[in-house]
């Protein structure tokens, strides 16, 4: 690699590493201060919490790694102008499209990054948060397994168990589902037992009766039905409670682009949308060269001052918030009918040709003004 090259990607290097940590820091510290409430309130433990910022870091990551890759180069390329280093390259003969060879490469180191983040870590750090917040939430949840009180765990929910066994069996449990007023179910058993299942925790109710009130014009009717054995999801009782499917996000972009059956019944999705989800991986990391390329092409165009070009400077940025406006309505788009997942690789597209003209226009000859024809001898 020529010398020019190295000296302006040294700089490139240093500022993105300045940029990139100041902004992950306030991005991860926005995102980890409700964080901070929930657990905390649930009564989990500081290593708990440590554990869950560390699993957010990967994805807040890849979201800061473009913006710091504009950031570098924007702040890079005014300060060589500004010091008139970008006015002696031009001196040497070095265009602006030579000068752009530096700030692909290190576009591209950039995307690279976020693609080893996008389809490595962030996969895998949301599958292993995904596992803990289940293992949390059945913690959470068997708060409320107290003997010898009634619990109201959610809006119109009653429980009472009158003792827990030494072997962990829930003795004369009173169950009062009224959550829906057309139908309140009461649920007894002599004993009960909490199991895992793939959607949360899980009541075996063992010898006991469930009683249906249904109100009607003729008066309450009531069934009885007795049972030797009842499974109740215990999940269902407690706010936020429910069905626990997995997220597409939380499994590799392989598997997403060839998805099983099991795959699609863990996430409840169909082919198309699993397919989706990887093109937006795969899309996700071209946008690093184009922000990086955006930053340094604006600020090429228009002529060298000592006060800088901060007006370059907000088209940059001007620019950058059309990329990403594209890419969000084509996500958008590609959300609603699957079938249109090729518009997800448009915004890199529309970037790459907004860089290529803005390069063109940088390296157009320009004539002196006023020139008055030729001088007179």
């Amino acid at each position: 690699m020529p010398r020019i090259d190295r000296y302006i990607l040294a700089q490139l290097l240093t500022l993105f590493g300045f940029f990139a940590l100041v902004l992950v820091s306030v991005y991860w510290i926005n995102r980890a201060v409700s964080l901070f409430d929930d657990l905390l309130n649930d009564g989990q433990t500081a290593l708990v919490v440590l554990e869950f910022t560390a699993l957010t870091l990967p994805l807040v990551i890849s979201v800061v790694l473009p913006v710091a890759a504009f950031a570098a180069t924007a702040y890079g390329t005014n300060r060589l102008s500004g010091e008139s280093e970008l006015v002696a390259m031009h001196a040497a003969g070095l265009g602006p499209w030579r000068l752009a060879r530096p700030v692909l490469i290190f576009g591209v180191f950039v995307g690279v990054m976020v693609a080893v983040l996008v389809h490595g870590l962030v996969p895998m750090a949301r599958a292993r948060l995904a596992d803990r917040s289940a293992e949390i939430a059945e913690n959470v949840t068997a708060q409320f397994l107290r003997p010898g009180s009634f619990q109201y765990p959610g809006q119109g929910m009653t429980l009472f168990i009158r003792d827990v066994a030494g072997d962990g069996r829930l003795l004369d449990l009173f169950i009062e589902d009224g959550r829906d007023p057309a139908q309140v179910v009461t649920y007894t058993a002599r004993e009960a037992l909490v199991v895992r299942n793939d959607t949360g925790p899980v009541l075996i109710l063992l010898e006991g009766m469930a009683q249906t009130l249904r109100p009607g014009t003729d008066g309450p009717a009531l069934a009885v039905t007795r049972f030797a054995e009842f499974s109740y999801d215990i999940g269902a009782m407690f706010a936020g409670g429910g069905d626990r499917r997995r997220d597409l996000r939380d499994f590799g972009t392989a598997r997403l682009l060839a998805p099983d059956a099991a795959l699609l019944a863990a996430t409840g999705a169909d082919a198309g949308q699993a397919r989706r989800e990887a093109h937006e991986r795969l899309a996700q990391p071209l946008l690093s060269p184009i922000a990086a390329m955006l930053g340094f092409a604006t600020l090429m165009i228009g002529g060298f001052s000592r006060f800088g070009v901060w007006r370059q400077v907000g088209w940059a940025i001007l620019g950058l918030i059309a990329v990403q406006f594209l890419s969000n309505a084509a996500a958008n788009q590609v959300g609603r009918d699957a079938g249109l997942w090729p518009l997800l690789y448009l915004p890199a597209g529309f970037g790459a040709a907004l860089c290529a003209a803005l390069l063109w226009l940088a390296a157009r000859p320009r004539g002196p003004r006023g020139s008055g024809g030729g001088a007179r001898a």
